[in-house]
């Protein structure tokens, strides 16, 4: 789910060499210049830079929103080991109350260290593997067929961005896994750090255990990356066409906002279920779901309805429309700093 944020888009420059330069009016032809220096830029400050740049923007996003993060989390969990009567109960009030009063303000940010941890590396690869990808598909035959430019942009990146974010999910995986586990501990500490949950789980779960859920992962890092990309794409590039004198600081703000609420109201459910299957056998407790993913969605479905696989998209919600958009805006921010010649 949070691959959405690791690329600026960038496209519409081939417009103004396509031909119909002259028909374009004064603000397309400003927005399409403003996307060619993003690119420019982009290129000038490399991609040890870039990649820099990213995994910062993830950091300081996860950071600043850890506390919605593991709300949501815990409701996501709640339904593997509460009775109906638990659950009819909750409420993101009542369990932030919880946790404040049991654990301490600073339980909202538990588990963030390994976010960070994880977040760092994830964006790193996925920047690497976005432009490897980007670079192989572009040479492709059945994209090169394809005339119209704006049709092969668009297939380049959603194609290129899904590939990316498998391959980003897959190489730090147990990081996510690991953070998972401490965000969703409550009063009890089971697991005391990242190396400690680390070590107990290979130990109780087998190495194994710290790939639980990764079939879901996978699955949903695919369709969330596509969704958020080209939402994305069309609000910015309909927004900077129409007012082209806006900040594109914050029009990415916006833009990444409404492309996070989009990607997660579609793959929230994916989510959940990855969640709960990386909480199998968690500190001990007995397994609940012994079906895989499809018998997972169908325990889910049967014991708490079709409102179950929602649960905790309040919280989600109040995540991603700050955390998406801090995200593009610091990544665009650091990319600034970074130029060698920064306007």
């Amino acid at each position: 789910m949070d691959a959405r944020v690791s690329v600026v888009v960038e496209g519409g420059q081939r417009a103004l060499n396509s031909g119909h330069g002259s028909t374009l009016d004064g603000g397309a032809r400003q927005f399409l210049n403003q996307q060619q220096q993003s690119l420019q830029q982009q290129t000038q400050i490399g991609t040890a830079s870039q990649l820099l740049a990213g995994g910062i923007a993830g950091a300081f996003s996860k950071t600043c929103t850890a506390p919605l993060a593991r709300l949501t989390i815990l409701f996501q969990v709640q339904g593997m080991h509460s009775d109906v009567a638990t659950l009819k109960k909750a409420s993101i009030w009542r369990e932030a109350s919880r946790i404040l009063n049991e654990e301490g303000f600073r339980a909202f940010w538990k588990g963030n260290l390994v976010t960070i941890a994880h977040r760092l590396p994830y964006s790193s690869v996925n920047f690497y593997a976005y432009e490897h990808y980007k670079n192989l598909l572009q040479g492709m035959p059945f994209l090169e067929r394809r005339r119209d430019n704006a049709g092969k942009d668009f297939s380049v990146r959603l194609l290129g961005g899904g590939l990316a974010g498998i391959t980003a999910a897959s190489a730090t995986y147990p990081l996510d896994l690991v953070r998972t586990r401490l965000a969703a501990q409550k009063s009890v500490i089971y697991y005391r750090g990242i190396w400690h949950a680390i070590h107990t789980i290979c130990r109780e779960e087998g190495f194994i255990g710290l790939y639980r859920g990764l079939g879901a992962t996978l699955l949903g890092v695919a369709p969330s990356i596509a969704i958020s990309f080209s939402v994305f794409d069309t609000f910015k590039s309909s927004w900077l066409s129409q007012r082209p004198n806006d900040p594109p600081v914050l029009v990415s703000f916006a833009c990444g906002s409404i492309s996070g609420i989009a990607s997660s109201s579609a793959t929230f459910p994916l989510d959940l279920v990855r969640r709960r299957i990386q909480m199998e056998g968690a500190a001990g407790r007995a397994r609940v779901y012994n079906t895989g993913l499809v018998g997972t969605f169908g325990h889910i479905i049967r014991t708490e309805g079709l409102r179950g696989l929602y649960r905790g998209i309040l919280p989600e919600y109040y995540k991603v429309v700050p955390g998406v958009g801090i995200a593009f805006m610091t990544y665009d921010f650091i990319k600034l700093l970074l130029s060698p010649n920064p306007n």
